[in-house]
């Protein structure tokens, strides 16, 4: 009988920046997939529909074919088990969840959010696990679905076992156990009728015929959960296999963040690293070459790719190795035409120069003005001094302050032209009770490196919404940085003055 074949899969969520860590991940599952001569599947889980938007979908694709990171099957080229949009398969998760109700292996929870904190507070106060009341657990199904045609409020709960352990077999980590008293009835399909990430995942997986389930490791502890739905459902599980978490290069090592590095794939493209010197840095992470070279390509990775030789040992994200390395890339792999296409392609071609030239030309006197007044459209980090970062009546922390506010708006911002970034400085000026003129002083000195340059709103969209983050993030640390208490307090002044949350 011949082995099925291994199909894998990475699953981003659309809700933001495309990730170094969601690289990471896939390039680990499309090197297991070729050296098996597997297929490698892309799924967008857009579920959470506040967050989502196609803008963050086209991104992810995007960086991960610039990574040279080609799927078999997904959202933009189909396959035999689409759709690859969660949100397209609700009707699905919903068979599934109607099915886990009829036997008895989920519920209807009908408690409030004020009564579901109350049962927390009297857990805490108990020394219990958060866990769930057993009135809606122990409701019968007859009751239950009465409730629910008579129009009350739902989400779907599954049912895990309250006493025993749960027996995890990792490929990477071995056996791992964990009680089933320390987990909790998991939600599984929303009151908005769109599945939690668990249901969707497993329904998926199987479904897509996934045979291994490469991920982080961050989610080691909801295997239990997805053990226990293959089980109800009557299906195989797959091999699980969950990958170190990328680390800061910091005394702690601490988890990647992009507070301590840039994160997203579109920074380094646009900060002029080389794809395939990128992909080299994330492929030795958490793996080695024969010999322990350093600088390999895809191809040569996938001859001598196993996965079971990768590393647990916390994978640092250094950039200065990363820069290091892309430096070798520029002076071993390019001779002069080969890096003059390489700088077209990546910002002095013609696109990009007639971008500018529209904002630039006003203020020349001579040609050779071009290159002061515009070098921080081709630049990484500009000159910048903590004195030059000022705005009246502010002291530095208050500035820095003024400045993650402008990150967080940002951040949700989807559209990225100079219109819209216009509107969200003078929403910005008006809650911080500023004169928008008095407020974008420091934002000139923080993204240009002077007080006068090119119209900010439209060099802020010639220079993208990466770039821009990051160079307001390296402001933040010449002012003194932001503490995650001042960080905390933050976000609530935040959430008061934009509503919602950031």
């Amino acid at each position: 009988m011949s082995k099925p074949e291994t199909r894998v899969r990475i699953a981003p969520s659309p809700t933001g920046d495309p990730h170094v860590g969601t690289a990471y991940q896939a390039l680990y599952n499309y090197a297991f997939a070729r050296t098996r001569g597997g297929k490698f599947i892309l799924r967008i889980e857009d579920t959470d529909q506040a967050r989502s938007s196609p803008e963050s979908e086209r991104a992810i694709l995007s960086s991960l074919r610039w990574l040279g990171l080609e799927w078999d099957e997904g959202p933009d080229i189909g396959g035999p088990h689409g759709p690859y949009r969660q949100s397209e398969r609700t009707a699905i998760y919903r068979e599934h969840a109607a099915r886990l109700l009829e036997s008895g292996h989920a519920y209807r929870c009908y408690c409030t959010k004020e009564e579901l904190e109350q049962m927390r507070i009297e857990q805490r106060e108990k020394k219990l696990p958060a866990l769930f009341d057993e009135v809606c657990r122990n409701r019968s199904l007859d009751e239950s679905s009465r409730r629910a045609e008579a129009g009350d409020a739902y989400v779907i709960r599954m049912k895990v076992p309250r006493d025993g352990v749960c027996v995890i077999k990792d490929l990477l980590h071995g056996e791992i156990r964990k009680d089933w008293a320390s987990i909790d009835d998991q939600i599984i399909i929303k009151s908005d009728g769109f599945p939690t990430y668990h249901l969707a995942n497993v329904v998926d997986d199987h479904l897509m015929g996934i045979t291994h389930v490469i991920r982080g490791e961050e989610w080691i502890n909801s295997v239990p959960k997805h053990l226990k739905l293959y089980e109800d459902l009557g299906w195989e599980a797959p091999v699980f296999c969950h990958l170190p978490l990328l680390r800061n290069a910091d005394k702690n090592k601490s988890k990647l963040s992009k507070r301590k590095n840039p994160t997203s794939i579109e920074y380094y493209r646009r900060a002029g690293f080389l794809p395939q010197a990128l992909l080299n840095f994330l492929g030795m992470l958490g793996w080695s070459m024969p010999g322990d070279e350093e600088k390999f390509t895809l191809d040569q990775m996938l001859e001598h790719f196993r996965l079971e030789d990768i590393n647990l040992g916390g994978p640092v994200f250094d950039v200065k190795k990363l820069r290091w390395l892309n430096g070798r890339y520029i002076r071993e792999d390019h001779d002069a035409p080969a890096l003059r296409e390489e700088l077209f392609k990546w910002a002095l071609g013609p696109e990009m120069v007639e971008k500018i030239i529209p904002l630039a030309q006003p203020r020349l006197e001579t040609l050779a003005d071009w290159g002061f007044l515009t070098a921080f459209f081709f630049a990484d980090a500009v000159p910048c001094q903590a004195e030059e970062l000022k705005l009246k009546g502010h002291d530095a922390g208050e500035v820095a302050e003024v400045f993650q506010f402008a990150i967080w708006q940002l951040e949700r911002q989807r559209d990225f032209r100079s219109e819209a970034i216009e509107l969200l400085f003078k929403e910005l000026a008006e809650a911080l009770e500023l004169k928008v003129r008095v407020l974008l002083g420091p934002f000139y000195v923080a993204l240009s490196g002077k007080a006068a340059s090119t119209p900010l709103y439209q060099s802020m969209e010639i220079l993208g919404s990466d770039m821009v983050r990051m160079r307001l993030r390296r402001a933040i640390e010449l002012l003194g940085g932001l503490s995650s208490k001042k960080l905390k307090a933050l976000e609530k002044r935040y959430e008061d003055l934009f509503g919602g949350t950031r």
